[in-house]
């Protein structure tokens, strides 16, 4: 995958340059996440982006503060706007509550895969996505990467989108994600994530759709029996940089760039390793019934037919320049 080139905004940013060497100098970035620190988000993205910037000795530092601890994703998104935040990773249905077209990037099938995800950031229209997204927010997009491809566990195989009727499975709550719900023809039930396995314990939700990582880390198989590789989404985030972007000179901004782009292809790297991995343990273990022969064209040509229907202007607009780039 390739990072988005960095867009370039106007003003001045949370961090004081100081020193010698133009608007370069002694700067420390403060790095936050949402992501806990065994997550590939934080081990091979945001560790790589600081790993790398630190090594290039162009003046920059950067203090990384994971797991939601400068707040959660709408008060960081803000705080990452007014400059309080320098550098952050969100997922692009939560950045939706700043600018609904972006959310459209963690769409049902939008993307095929990770490559397609990729070629879509490289082109004139992801380009634009961002630009806008930059003109609304004041905050620039440095790279997209995918943490992943989310799918369907329950107590019965989902190959089908016809399998999910009568089904309660829980979604997020975003917008996007219930949209999402609705264009693969599922029953959405929400249920906070913190509160997901006592749910399907329980029986107040039958299933339930997340990728690898999560299910591996909430242990769902102890409730569920039955995996069913949808990949009916893939779990877009966007690495975000404030107004101190302005502060850099060329090469501090190169260096930057670079380093998101390297940690856009380790996540990559990391999450197919990590998710193939998995999937092969479970696979050889009787914990789970994983069901690769799913109709993913079934499910996608319903999804995307339904968004085509029921989205709207901007949203649509997006939603069908990413689908255009489809291999």
């Amino acid at each position: 995958m390739v990072a988005a080139p960095a867009l370039v905004l106007t003003g001045c940013g949370g961090g004081e340059a100081e020193g010698d060497g133009g608007q370069g100098g002694d700067v420390e970035l403060t790095f936050a996440t949402s992501y806990n620190e065994d997550q590939p988000q934080h081990t091979c993205g945001a560790t790589v982006i600081k790993e790398q910037i630190e090594s290039a000795d162009v003046g920059i530092s950067v203090e990384i503060y994971p797991s939601s601890q400068l707040g959660g994703d709408a008060e960081r998104i803000a705080a990452v706007a007014s400059g309080d935040i320098d550098l952050d990773i969100q997922g692009a249905s939560a950045l939706g509550a700043v600018y609904e077209p972006v959310s459209v990037l963690d769409a049902a099938y939008a993307f095929d895969d990770a490559d397609h995800l990729a070629a879509f950031a490289a082109s004139d229209e992801g380009q634009q996505v961002f630009t806008d997204f930059a003109d609304e927010t004041g905050v620039n997009t440095l790279g997209v990467w995918s943490a992943g491809a989310r799918h369907f566990t329950a107590n019965k195989p989902i190959l089908s989108p016809e399998d999910l009727e009568g089904q309660r499975i829980r979604f997020p709550g975003s917008p996007q994600y219930l949209l999402n719900a609705q264009a693969l023809g599922a029953s959405a039930t929400e249920v906070a994530y913190e509160e997901l396995y006592l749910a399907l314990q329980q029986g107040t939700v039958d299933g339930q759709e997340n990728p690898i990582t999560n299910i591996a880390s909430q242990n769902m198989q102890e409730v569920q029996s039955d995996l069913s590789l949808t990949e009916h989404q893939l779990n877009t985030n966007l690495v975000l940089i404030g107004e101190v972007w302005e502060e850099f000179d060329a090469d501090q901004q190169q260096v930057v760039t670079d380093a998101v782009a390297m940690a856009v292809d380790e996540v990559t790297a990391c999450v197919d390793e990590e998710d193939a991995a998995t999937i092969e343990e479970w696979e050889a273990g009787d914990e789970w019934t994983v069901h690769r022969d799913v109709d993913v064209d079934a499910f996608r040509e319903q999804a995307v037919s339904w968004f085509e229907e029921n989205l709207d202007d901007e949203t649509l607009s997006v939603f069908e320049s990413i689908r255009a780039t489809a291999s």
